[in-house]
């Protein structure tokens, strides 16, 4: 096992540049998944720190080792693909003990590593297999396989549940986090799902646009984003946003450009005001007769949870209860938000207003 230390990293293609001076610490052992939308340099930082892509400005160390000219071989990490990368005329034993054959390891130390790489996947009973007759969370298990005979310092992985269906998603993320925690090797883990993300990492390091917007535990980015654009990609339903005016006058308020008035706290005074953006995620509302009046567009009762579509002063929002309440396209139902777990942005920079 290893630390990672990405300092001042950048790339650029020609005059193009993509990754913009990213700075992360990764501790020896830690899960750390690199999460944002698509294009926004997640991948690539991580091919950087394969050895698959040079690197045009900064440092790269695993283990205190300086790995930026050093080829992908002798990095000492594994990797793996979206795709699954398998040989289709290999067995799975074959597959998974084929890079230390290309070592020149004995034939004895590659049966034994193989063997406890299968139990601990549940493989044992496929060994013999092609991937041809395997499904395809057996496929990606023997790609983990292929990198746990390795023994690596560090293990990297592409978006590796792309290709599988949202059940067994679930599932295989579960199995890959399980085994994190009994090897205890350290790990970088790219996905543009933020829920994989939330549901998997010691450590999410947000990425946007080349440049890293915001490292931290699921939680805290969750409790306190930095900024807009945290905020927006870290929760499902996504946080709702609604533009308005802070408002300082004993009590702090915020007036919405439709007029409705909704609570906040902790606002500086020196705020009053300030054109800004309220976010709301969609679970921290509760129904109040006294409360701000909206109309309910669309219901979607999930079993578990009811999502409702309402409109307030002309924007939509997303409202989640787990109460089983009835609610009917058309009515108005009257809504309060928990003051203290509103978020204010600045409108102009979508910086956070509210520390």
């Amino acid at each position: 096992m290893a630390t990672v230390d990405i300092r001042g990293v950048k790339k650029a293609y020609g005059t193009t540049a993509v990754i913009h001076g990213v700075d992360v610490n990764i501790r020896d052992g830690e899960f750390v998944v690199l999460v944002g939308p698509s294009g926004c340099g997640k991948s690539t930082l991580l091919r950087m720190i394969a050895g698959l892509e040079n690197i045009t400005g900064g440092e790269i160390l695993i283990g205190n080792r300086v790995v930026n000219d050093l080829p992908p071989k002798e990095r000492d990490i594994a990797m793996v693909f979206q795709n699954y990368a398998l040989y289709p005329h290999m067995t799975v034993g074959a597959n998974m003990g084929f890079s230390l054959k290309l070592r020149g390891a004995p034939k004895t130390e590659i049966d034994g590593r193989v063997q406890r790489a299968a139990e601990i996947l549940g493989l044992s009973h496929l060994l013999e297999r092609y991937p041809r007759q395997l499904s395809g969370g057996q496929r990606q298990r023997v790609a983990m396989g292929r990198a746990i005979v390795r023994d690596p310092q560090v293990f990297l992985f592409d978006e590796p549940l792309s290709n599988l269906d949202a059940k067994l998603r679930v599932q295989m993320r579960t199995e890959i986090k399980e085994l994190h925690q009994r090897l205890k090797t350290t790990t970088v883990y790219v996905t543009h799902d933020q829920i994989e993300a939330m549901t998997m990492a010691d450590k999410i390091v947000v990425m946007h646009d080349g440049v890293v917007e915001q490292i931290g535990a699921p939680l805290d980015l969750y409790d306190h984003p930095m900024n807009q654009f945290v905020a927006g990609f870290i929760g499902s339903p996504a946080m709702n946003f609604i533009k308005g005016t802070v408002r300082v006058n004993g009590t702090a308020s915020f007036v919405t450009d439709g007029g409705a008035t909704l609570p906040v706290e902790g606002v500086p005074g020196n705020v009053d005001g300030r054109r800004a953006v309220y976010g709301l995620r969609p679970e921290h509302v509760r129904i109040d007769p006294n409360g701000v009046p909206v109309e309910v567009v669309v219901v979607e009762p999930t079993g578990s949870e009811i999502l409702v579509v309402a409109r307030l002063g002309g924007q939509d929002i997303t409202l989640l209860f787990r109460e089983r309440i009835m609610f009917r396209p058309g009515e108005t139902i009257h809504i309060t938000p928990h003051a203290g777990l509103a978020h204010l942005f600045d409108e102009a920079s979508g910086a956070r207003l509210v520390q």
